[in-house]
């Protein structure tokens, strides 16, 4: 028998791969969200951060109170001002206000020169001014505790240099004093402002899958039908998801308090007041969330998509007054940058209702704007 010549030809392992490509193709150009997600966000977010973040601590905010109101206190308060390192936002005139600028966190830190400041330089003795820092921030309380005694420093010298009479001792000192956080432990700083990011990823998410879900399930026909208001209907859903988030909140607390031993030195019924507005508005954000998205995955990729600047923009890590002034614009649209003020001006240095109102008004303004705003979406929806 003869032997055929043709061998038997082998099966190409490529073989479909242009016609899966176009397909696949195909599907990436008619899913803009996942395009936006995957592509324009992360660079969004990489611009955002490399313009915004300086980790280089610059112009803190500083209250001062001049007892002294002399040619010579004036003399060191310029220094204070052309060191580029302290910004005086306000001059007080008490000691008892000065220490409620820093404990409301409007400064973090406060310089007092004594009355008898000119006097004692004049009598040729050591004149001393005091120096309170936030220590709640350990980079900001370093570089003001390094900076205030290079100025210090520098003013004895220039004095010491400009008389004939030899001094024992250096005519002006810093007395430094660390506030709330002596230690400057870095879980003082951190896990409060922690759980307020934790706090909006939590609600946020939650309440983000909520009406897709209903779609998914197919009962979202039965909520159009449903005699209920969409503001109702907002309002209905929202409330069980605040509840758990109370709970949660109390659960982070605990666990801040007795696993990293973060004193709590303010009102724990003042904090979950306060918390009440931010709960809504991230719970309307989760809201409107649901209403924009399709899936359970794009409500996912877009609860996530709020997090980078809650995080970076927020004042958690870096300071805000070290951003570009329309990144700090962006920080007070923020909700969560509120939240960060409110616990650690509640948990670390016992701040009350009079110096965290305003937090409290804006929080609630936002919370009625997104709440009324994710209700107007679903009536259109459902229209």
């Amino acid at each position: 028998m003869k032997a055929t010549d043709q061998q038997p030809t082998r099966s190409n392992p490529f073989s479909g791969l242009v016609p899966v490509l176009r397909k696949e193709a195909i599907h990436i150009s008619r899913d803009p969200s996942a395009l936006f997600f995957t592509i324009v966000l992360p660079m969004i977010q990489l611009l955002m951060i490399g313009f915004a973040i300086n980790t280089n601590v610059r112009r803190i905010p500083t209250a001062v109170y001049d007892a002294a109101q002399t040619q010579e206190s004036r003399r060191l308060l310029d220094r204070f001002v052309n060191s580029d390192d302290f910004n005086i936002v306000k001059y007080v005139f008490s000691e008892e206000e000065l220490n409620r600028e820093v404990i409301a966190g409007r400064a973090r830190v406060g310089v007092k020169i004594p009355p008898d400041y000119s006097r004692r330089l004049l009598a040729g003795q050591s004149a001393n001014y005091l120096v309170l820092v936030d220590g709640s921030d350990s980079s900001v309380a370093g570089e003001a505790l390094n900076v205030s005694n290079a100025i210090a420093l520098r003013e004895s010298l220039e004095r010491s240099l400009s008389v004939t009479s030899v001094r024992q001792a250096l005519p002006i000192e810093s007395r430094p004093k660390i506030l709330f956080n002596p230690d400057s432990k870095s879980a003082n700083f951190l896990i409060p402002g922690m759980i307020g990011v934790l706090m909006q990823m939590m609600t946020v998410l939650m309440t983000a899958i909520t009406i897709v879900r209903e779609r998914e399930r197919g009962t979202l026909d039965q909520l159009y039908m449903t005699p209920v208001k969409p503001l109702g209907l907002m309002i209905g859903k929202a409330v069980p998801y605040a509840v758990v988030a109370y709970a949660e909140l109390l659960i982070l607390l605990f666990f801040m308090r007795w696993a990293f031993g973060v004193p709590i030195r303010g009102s724990i019924p003042l904090l979950m007041m306060l918390c009440a507005p931010f709960i809504l508005t991230m719970l309307g954000i989760g809201l409107l969330v649901s209403t924009k998205a399709q899936t359970y995955q794009e409500a996912t990729q877009m609860a996530f998509g709020t997090m980078m600047p809650s995080i970076f923009l927020s004042g958690y890590i870096f300071p805000i007054e070290n951003m570009p002034a329309q990144f700090q614009f962006i920080s007070k649209i923020i909700p969560t940058t509120y939240l960060i003020q409110i616990f650690r001006g509640v948990i670390l240095r016992g701040a009350e209702l009079q110096d965290l109102w305003q937090q409290g008004a804006i929080l609630t303004g936002m919370s009625v704007l997104m709440i009324t705003i994710a209700s107007l979406r679903f009536r259109k929806k459902a229209g």
